[in-house]
């Protein structure tokens, strides 16, 4: 019968190290290799001082300056004074529909509604004011007694003139489906899922704080999305998965991904001669004459490829530690390989993600053209869609680079961390087993 070794770690070594845990009826083995029916216990990896030595030394030579050049560009990109313009100055009001009567110079398209005031400007709220609404096919949704709808101030006018119609109030629809989407991912996620909700408050904190403001004060909108993505994905990954070496591998990975997509994005939005003018955009330039349109373009690519983004490299960075924690002995070209065909799977699908996306928002121009019946060589030609062609294939080639980037770093951090394993005597084998050394 050939003798068997079993690795074991030296003495002064953590005694929970390489533990792993068995599901009931499972085959528990104490070799290191991977079974399917046992649950491996990853936090051994990020707890293995190989592993910790390595990280440290990409935290300390990539993670740490990136980092440390991000906040410091943070502040001094930091927008000062009010981004309020006087001329884009609105006024809104909301209150509900109390009554409705048929408007008397055209009964068939409008009515005379009473909107009781439940937020208005000055001393108006709580007052009952007439407002004309549209009505039959002028209404895009019928109006209703009991509705409540958003309303537009002309600050000065007699109080009959003073406020028009703008929508549907839909603000209780929108706290009940945000209500919804917390328990949501509190329930499954628990205390991880409110770690994720306090990023997300993050992300919009840096959205509307930040970011908006800064490139409405006239900073490169590349530069300004570049950095607060960056300060966004290290508080949302360390944040929602903990400070540990796989979720810093995972982050190295995003921001590589991240600065190629903010490449790649500059250089076709550059070739393809686009204006930027899009619907919003040419709203923001009467206001902002100085707003570098282009840019804001590529910076909107930038920002919409962050979460899927977020999504890849934690996944690749999971699975190669997965892969470590069923075999310390695993090797960095090994780790690499099956990392890929995790990978080469999640990618597969979530391509897809993005160019639909993008697809779906400019569905009612593409029915537009298929209306027209204009040529499929024509119809991408045209900036609007040309645009959303260009935000789904660059940012579909970030999730594509951010696969083998991420999946390198996390292999060279995990890859063979049984190399100080000593020899066990043979004696510690169960009689009648044989295999090879770990």
């Amino acid at each position: 019968m050939a003798k068997r070794t079993v690795g074991r770690r030296r003495a002064d070594t953590k005694p929970n190290r390489g533990r792993r845990l068995e599901i009931p009826g499972g085959h528990g083995h104490g070799h290191g290799h991977g079974h399917g029916d046992s649950v491996v216990d990853t936090s051994v990896v990020d707890a293995d001082a190989v592993v910790a030595r390595r990280v440290r030394v990409v935290v300390a030579a990539v993670l740490a300056p990136l980092i440390a050049a991000a906040v410091i560009a943070m502040i001094v990109l930091w927008p000062s004074g009010d981004t309020k313009i006087a001329a884009a100055q609105q006024t809104g009001a909301s209150g509900t529909v109390t009554a409705l009567e048929p408007c008397p110079k055209t009964p068939e398209d409008c009515d005379q509604a009473t909107v009781k005031l439940r937020s208005a400007p000055g001393a108006d709220k709580g007052l009952e004011v007439p407002v004309e609404v549209p009505k039959g096919k002028n209404a895009a949704v019928p109006i209703k007694v009991g509705g409540k709808v958003i309303l537009g101030v002309q600050d000065g006018a007699p109080l009959a003139q003073r406020y028009q119609y703008v929508d549907h109030d839909r603000t209780f629809p929108l706290i009940a489906l945000a209500v919804i989407f917390a328990v949501a991912v509190i329930a499954l996620s628990r205390w991880r899922g409110i770690a994720a909700l306090a990023a997300l408050g993050v992300t919009a904190l840096t959205l509307t704080q930040f970011i908006l403001p800064a490139i409405l004060h006239g900073s490169n909108p590349l530069l300004v999305a570049v950095v607060g993505g960056s300060v966004i994905m290290v508080i949302a990954l360390y944040l929602t998965h903990g400070i540990n070496a796989q979720s810093s591998v995972a982050l190295a990975g995003t921001i590589a991904a991240l600065g190629l997509t903010a490449f790649l994005g500059w250089l076709f939005v550059k070739v393809s001669a686009f204006s930027g003018l899009g619907e919003g955009a040419s709203a923001v330039k009467a206001y902002v004459p100085d707003l570098d349109l282009a840019g804001l373009l590529v910076a909107g690519i930038v920002i919409g490829s962050l979460g899927v983004l977020d999504d890849v490299t934690v996944t690749q960075a999971s699975a190669v530690w997965e892969l470590s924690a069923a075999n310390p002995a695993a090797s960095r070209a090994s780790l690499i390989g099956a990392g890929l065909r995790i990978g080469r799977a999640h990618v597969a699908s979530v391509v897809n993600t993005l160019v639909l996306a993008y697809a779906g928002a400019a569905l009612p121009i593409l029915m537009v053209f298929a209306i027209g019946g204009v040529s499929t060589g024509y119809l991408l030609s045209t900036e609007i869609v040309a645009v959303e062609v260009v935000r789904g294939l660059v940012g579909s080639l970030g999730i594509i680079a951010a696969v083998p980037l991420t999946t390198a770093l996390a292999a060279m951090a995990v890859a063979d961390r049984s190399r100080d394993l000593v020899a066990e005597p043979a004696s510690a084998a169960p009689a009648g087993e044989s295999g090879g050394s770990a």
